[in-house]
């Protein structure tokens, strides 16, 4: 496993819109471990591949410590409630801002062995969720957050 470098705000790579996975082989499983290896290093709960400058449908979230989520082509197909809590992102360091996120979200992706899995999540892993694929389009919190202020 390798600790991959964390692109930050200002990078082109961060506004990019990620292509789907075709194929889960063992260049994905490398990206997954040095993905997770990345986000505990840096003490995230969660990142997505465009991060590192990989601009595929990947993400890896741990919101319960040693209990890694990996979702590859993640897709949101139920949204509900609402929350207005603040947020950060490892690729903008040392800022954070008020973000209105779903209470609870359903995502539906495949894992490392190419099985669709659904998961549910609430509070902070609905955020997460909600965080991680917006990176795979491009989008960061920044770009709807409120109050944006130093940590």
């Amino acid at each position: 496993m390798a600790k991959l470098r964390i692109l930050k705000e200002g990078d082109v790579g961060l506004r990019l819109k990620s292509r789907a996975v075709g194929e889960i082989n063992a260049r994905i499983h490398t990206l997954l471990d040095d993905m997770t290896e990345t986000m505990r290093a840096a003490e995230g709960v969660g990142l997505a591949a465009p991060q590192v400058g990989v601009l595929r449908r990947v993400v890896v979230i741990e919101v319960e410590q040693g209990s890694v989520l990996e979702l590859i082509n993640p897709e949101i197909i139920a949204r509900e409630g609402e929350q207005h809590e603040i947020e950060g992102c490892l690729s903008v360091p040392g800022r954070q801002g008020y973000t209105h996120r779903p209470m609870r979200v359903t995502v539906r992706a495949l894992d490392r062995n190419g099985t669709e899995q659904t998961y549910v999540g609430e509070g902070l892993l609905a955020r997460a969720f909600c965080h991680e694929i917006d990176h795979l389009d491009g989008i960061l919190y920044i770009d709807h957050a409120e109050m944006d202020e130093e940590a």
